[in-house]
């Protein structure tokens, strides 16, 4: 049986390379390999920062669908928005019912 090499931290936040190429402001959500991040602060292009890998946000989303608390959410990174429309980012999951006209939603990432 194969052993863990070392304790690395509890993964909560991590450390990421911005290598986008553009400055990440605090907050921002970050897709990446399949999911997204939130940045837990400004991070220059080409530097490392913390991002947070899971908790609950407040995220932008359109104001045509509804959303029942444990819909499995998706990032629309063209648009900025949460979408129950598969994308190749999952965000989540709804932790609250969202009537139509909203255009904010609230997730759960760690998916």
């Amino acid at each position: 049986m194969s052993k863990a090499i070392s304790y690395v931290q509890n993964g909560e936040i991590l450390d990421w390379i911005n290598d986008t190429g553009s400055d990440v402001a605090y907050r921002d959500v970050i897709p990446s390999g399949g999911r997204i991040f939130v940045a837990g602060e400004n991070i220059k292009a080409g530097n490392t920062g913390s991002v947070n890998t899971e908790g609950v946000y407040e995220l932008p989303t359109d104001n045509t669908t509804t959303f029942t608390t444990g819909d499995t959410l998706y990032w629309d990174a063209t648009n900025g928005i949460l979408t129950k429309t598969p994308t190749a980012y999952k965000a989540g999951y709804a932790t609250a019912t969202k009537i139509q006209a909203d255009t904010t939603a609230m997730v759960k990432i760690d998916y």
